[in-house]
């Protein structure tokens, strides 16, 4: 979205035509998506639709199946095409920006897949939202210890950003919401953090993250450093020294992967499933083909380390494409190109409201002054005026006014009422 945007800008339109495809009509600005779960940013301004954004654009919102490098086309499965059974359309380019990012790297552990919870989508964010509020709701109305233990139970695998913001915006979200039940309290609630290394949050060094350790174990919340899920069958996770947790909740956070686009091309990867890249965001030995950020291998000309490469996150993606629309540029205008360099400045992470840990430009900061950064980063980095003043504006009122503690799990089944009504069907509570 990024490389398009820019190329709009600055491309004339008798120089090109450019074209965005992707599986959703919007882009997901994954930072704020803790927040959105939390409750304190609306979902619909995590996303930022493309067809607004991207007015002189040609937009098409399907899924790219295969790409044929040589021949220059690209395979795209759109929902009218699922609709009537046909088969994928052919899309012809001169210049391929392949730019899918990554999904989340799971692994063979039972039960993962049938009970698991992502966190890379607003969609799933939402959707942990409901089911964290709909589990307070189950631990207050049953009346089977076992039951109700399970559903106050809630498991994080994954000690990175996603893990640890999730965690730490649902753990106070859920603790608020608490209050307004007569019979639970926010002590009843357990929260466990399950982490295979020996620390957390390595982006902001090692003082700030055990801090972030201290702070997390001081609101009650179980961290297990060096610690591996084994199992969560029949929802109980089982961990590798033994513990077993029921739980009806499992969050899977442990890193990501390449995106399974890439092995679906003519195009070269490297040991780790990422497309090799120049300084200048050209493939390797391939022309007119680029690629930024999670999938590209793109070296740190800022490194003294040889062979260093950009970490796969927003803060090398956003700038990488704004230097990749500008190479696109200069090459149709037989231009020379530029190489990307960026220093890595630092992090900054948030671990519930007016909480936080930041490592930037050398200096060290934590609580509220790193929680603050944390917002006002994020809110300078968010796309569209429009957009920045909506999420400030709903940062403001969630500020004068008590948090929401809604669940609106019926939004995942909108049929369930009259498929009931209609009797083609069953309520979902009867399941």
């Amino acid at each position: 979205m990024y490389t398009a945007l820019r190329l709009q800008r600055k491309l004339k339109r008798s120089e090109a035509q450019v074209i965005v495809v992707d599986p959703e009509p919007y882009m997901t600005y994954q930072p704020f998506l803790p927040e959105a779960a939390a409750g304190s940013i609306s979902p619909r301004h995590v996303v930022v639709p493309l067809r607004r954004i991207l007015p002189r654009c040609q937009v098409v919102i399907g899924e790219v199946t295969t790409i044929d490098h040589a021949k220059r086309t690209a395979a795209v499965r759109t929902l009218a095409t699922a609709e009537e059974g046909a088969g994928a359309i052919e899309i012809h380019y001169d210049e391929l920006v392949l730019a899918p990012g990554s999904v989340s790297r799971t692994l063979p552990i039972p039960g993962l897949a049938e009970f698991g919870i992502g966190f890379k989508t607003v969609e799933e964010a939402i959707g942990l939202r409901n089911h964290v509020l709909e589990q307070l709701d189950i631990a207050s109305s049953t009346r089977d210890p076992e039951v109700r233990d399970a559903a106050l139970t809630f498991v994080f695998v994954g000690g990175g950003y996603a893990g640890v913001e999730a965690l730490g915006e649902l753990e106070d979200m859920a603790r608020y919401a608490a209050r307004y039940y007569h019979n639970l309290s926010p002590d009843d609630l357990k929260w466990v953090l399950v982490e295979a290394t020996d620390r957390i949050l390595p982006e902001v060094g090692e003082e700030m993250g055990q801090y972030a350790v201290r702070e997390l174990r001081r609101r009650n919340i179980d961290v297990r450093l060096e610690t591996r899920l084994d199992s969560c069958e029949n929802r109980v996770a089982v961990l590798n020294d033994g513990t077993r947790l029921p739980t009806r909740t499992l969050v899977w956070t442990a890193g990501v992967k390449p995106h399974p686009l890439l092995a679906a091309t003519d195009l070269p990867t490297n040991g780790r499933g990422r497309l090799p890249c120049t300084p200048a965001l050209r493939l390797k030995d391939v022309d007119h083909a680029w690629a930024a950020g999670d999938a590209a291998a793109v070296p740190d000309v800022t490194s003294d380390e040889p062979d260093a490469l950009c970490a796969p996150n927003a803060q090398h993606a956003v700038r990488q494409a704004r230097v990749l629309a500008d190479n696109i540029v200069a090459t149709l205008r037989d231009q020379p190109l530029a190489d990307y360099a960026h220093k890595y400045v630092g992090s900054v992470a948030s671990l519930g409201l007016h909480k936080g840990v930041a490592h930037v430009y050398g200096r060290k900061l934590k609580g509220y002054p790193a929680w603050f950064m944390h917002r006002a980063y994020h809110l300078s980095r968010v796309p569209t005026l429009n957009r920045k003043a909506r999420v400030l504006a709903e940062w403001t009122l969630s500020g004068l006014f008590k948090r929401e503690i809604v669940s609106l799990g019926s939004l995942e089944h909108p049929r369930a009422e009259f498929e009931l009504a209609a009797g083609t069907g069953r309520h979902p509570e009867a399941s």
